[in-house]
């Protein structure tokens, strides 16, 4: 980051492969509904394409090419080499992810059909060792946080994170996102009670108020930020300080795929609050980086220059919220 940046940013959280094939025929003409206790079936695929994943490698991308650097904090297998060096050619600081012994990058391993039905698994491997990571002595190295995001992980590692900002006075960003459904209530209180800045779509939020027994008011006072996207319709953002608005999605957005697009709304956010900008302002670079990921097959295959990002932000938001960001987007990648 720049030596006017306000701290280091770090993300927390899983980084994975995506392994993704197709099926010509349909799954359900090979399965024998009285034999379904003794399945074993083999699919004849198409083809095999691996993409680069996972939430806190996704954001970190994202940033990097909004010309921060972001520092990843989460575990890998030794088959990281390539990933690192694809991340750290966009501007992430890698230097401090913990490489497994014993265990693989975790993956994901999804075939799917022509009627959308899928098989998959998924292999957590590595992940399973961000529980083993201490943040002081990475604050140590690349100094006081702005924020410590923590994404979705390793249960017991986000935890982890999550007491030791408490502790040690680190202001954190909460987003379980994809672990809320696998978390009871007890544990999402003890992620998100006293963060600075709470993430969720809006399914999600109604899980946390669900699961929490919260309101959504009892949830605003434990945080200082809600922040929840809408999809298509934006994104509305609370604050306990009276901030209270909703913002309407990038326009004039052809969308191909949706994989990763809250990744990217959560890098472009981050970006603007550590140029200093506004709720507002950092939302809609938020949007705009969104719009370019769901345009896009793939979570990390996004380009742009900064040109053409201010005519995106122009297009979408005005001449006035273009000319906020305009200063920010001489370091593009």
């Amino acid at each position: 980051m720049s030596d006017t940046s306000p701290g280091s940013l770090l993300i927390a959280g899983s980084i994975a492969t995506d392994h993704l094939m197709n099926f010509a025929g349909r799954f359900r003409d090979s399965l024998v509904v009285e034999q379904l206790d003794k399945i074993s079936l083999s699919f004849l695929v198409d083809d095999l394409e691996i993409r680069r994943g996972g939430v806190a490698a996704n954001m970190c991308f994202g940033l990097g090419r909004l010309g921060l650097r972001p520092v990843l904090v989460g575990s890998a297998g030794e088959d990281f080499a390539d990933y690192r060096s694809w991340l750290e050619r966009h501007g992430v600081d890698c230097g401090h992810v913990r490489i497994s012994e014993s265990k693989h990058t975790a993956r994901f391993v999804c075939t799917t059909d022509p009627t959308g039905a899928q098989i998959a698994s998924f292999y957590p491997g590595a992940m399973s060792e961000a529980r083993l990571i201490e943040l002081a002595p990475i604050v140590e190295k690349v100094g006081e946080p702005f924020y410590v995001l923590i994404g979705a992980d390793d249960p017991d590692g986000m935890l982890r994170h999550t007491d030791e900002c408490r502790q040690r006075g680190y202001p954190f960003i909460a987003d379980p996102s994809q672990q809320l459904a696998f978390s009871e209530g007890e544990q999402i209180r003890d992620l998100i009670d006293g963060a600075a800045i709470l993430f969720s779509n809006e399914y999600e939020s109604h899980m946390i108020e669900q699961k929490t027994g919260w309101t959504a008011d009892e949830v605003l006072a434990r945080v200082g930020t809600q922040v929840t996207t809408l999809g298509a319709d934006g994104v509305r953002i609370r604050s306990k300080d009276g901030v209270d608005l909703t913002l309407h999605a990038a326009t004039e957005v052809t969308a191909v795929e949706p994989t990763g697009v809250g990744d990217a709304f959560r890098s472009g956010f981050l970006a603007g609050l550590a140029w200093g900008l506004g709720h507002e302002n950092a939302a809609q670079v938020g949007c705009v980086l969104a719009a370019y990921v769901v345009e896009t097959v793939g979570t990390q295959e996004y380009s742009f220059t900064a040109e053409q990002f201010l005519a995106r932000v122009e297009a979408s938001y005005g001449a006035e919220a273009a000319g906020a960001v305009k200063p920010h987007l001489s370091v593009v990648r």
